[in-house]
């Protein structure tokens, strides 16, 4: 029994191995930094996280000045006068770290407008690779910007400028800090 099972997957593997698999990557982030809808959302997302950002600093200021002012005329007050500016320290406070959640928490404001804005470009780059791949063959195409690791990759494999000239873009500046990025990192492993 162990002799068939052995045969038919050494049967299977040879299988597999006599199939030319096509395989190719592409690095997102750089697909992404050449097109200019990208460019203009995360302007638009830094020019809300920046305003956000200055609502909140704004209300810690008035957090610590109620807090300072509660120190300088604590020791005068009466104890339900001190508990009642105590409680509207602690009301601030809670508001604030709302005020944080809603606009910089896991699924706050600034998430759903970088889904708003990001997400099509994302679903577009998706598209393009996918429909690329169908075209072209290609067995399995890797993210060079995510998480996956690539040690090492033949810049004839490299398909991101293919998929901007399939999405209708032309590689810009990101191009030149692309080729020396690659060259630099191929230098640094000789």
């Amino acid at each position: 029994m162990k002799k068939v099972f052995l045969v038919f997957l050494l049967l299977i593997g040879l299988n597999y191995s006599s199939q030319a698999q096509k395989f190719a990557y592409v690095d997102t982030q750089y697909i992404l930094d050449n097109i200019p809808e990208y460019k203009m959302a995360q302007t638009q997302l830094d020019e809300l996280s920046k305003k956000w950002q200055k609502e909140i600093e704004g209300k810690i200021g008035e957090v610590d000045r109620m807090y300072n002012a509660y120190q300088t005329d604590a020791v005068l007050l009466p104890e339900d006068i001190k508990k009642q500016r105590e409680d509207e320290i602690y009301q601030k406070e809670k508001t604030l770290n709302d005020l944080k959640k809603q606009r910089f928490g896991k699924d706050g404001d600034l998430f759903k407008k970088r889904q708003e804005l990001i997400k099509p470009l994302q679903d577009k780059i998706f598209n393009a690779i996918k429909t690329m791949a169908d075209q072209r063959g290609y067995a399995v195409i890797f993210d060079r910007s995510g998480s996956l690791s690539i040690l090492y990759a033949n810049a004839r494999y490299d398909k991101s400028d293919e998929v901007l000239e399939d999405m209708g873009y032309s590689a810009g500046e990101s191009s030149k800090k692309k080729s020396s990025k690659s060259s630099k990192s191929s230098k640094s492993k000789r």
